[in-house]
């Protein structure tokens, strides 16, 4: 890669800033009850408790470009992947995206982002 084509750091602050309080107000929204923050719910239609959330669409696009971003320079930012992560999880035992929010509110606060969620068990 040529070094005038990498992005600098301080070059990524804003976009990381950006994505950081977006995810924020979000989080505290989908908090709150409203749906959608971690995956379209399009096959719950319009009608759905209150429609399609485009911020929170955007959000996941800015989380998969910063991601992208920082790969390219072999860069890590753990509430990006830790969000995306939360993106992945679908299926009938989930936990329901505004318990999934509150606990990853909890974890911001907490300065726990970027650290493992469960211990690590032994493979025997």
């Amino acid at each position: 890669m040529d070094p005038e084509d990498a992005t600098q750091p301080e070059n990524l602050e804003p976009l990381t800033n950006a994505f950081r309080d977006q995810l924020t107000a979000c989080l505290e929204e989908c908090a709150r009850g409203r749906r959608g923050l971690f995956a379209e719910h399009a096959h719950l239609g319009e009608a759905a408790e209150g429609g399609a959330w485009p911020e929170a669409s955007r959000l996941r696009e800015l989380a998969f470009a910063l991601q992208s971003i920082l790969a390219q320079s072999e860069e890590r930012d753990a509430l990006c992947d830790e969000f995306l992560d939360l993106c992945s999880i679908h299926g009938e035992y989930d936990p329901g995206e505004p318990r999934l929010a509150r606990a990853f509110l909890a974890r911001i606060d907490k300065g726990e982002v970027g650290t493992p969620t469960q211990k690590e068990q032994k493979p025997w």
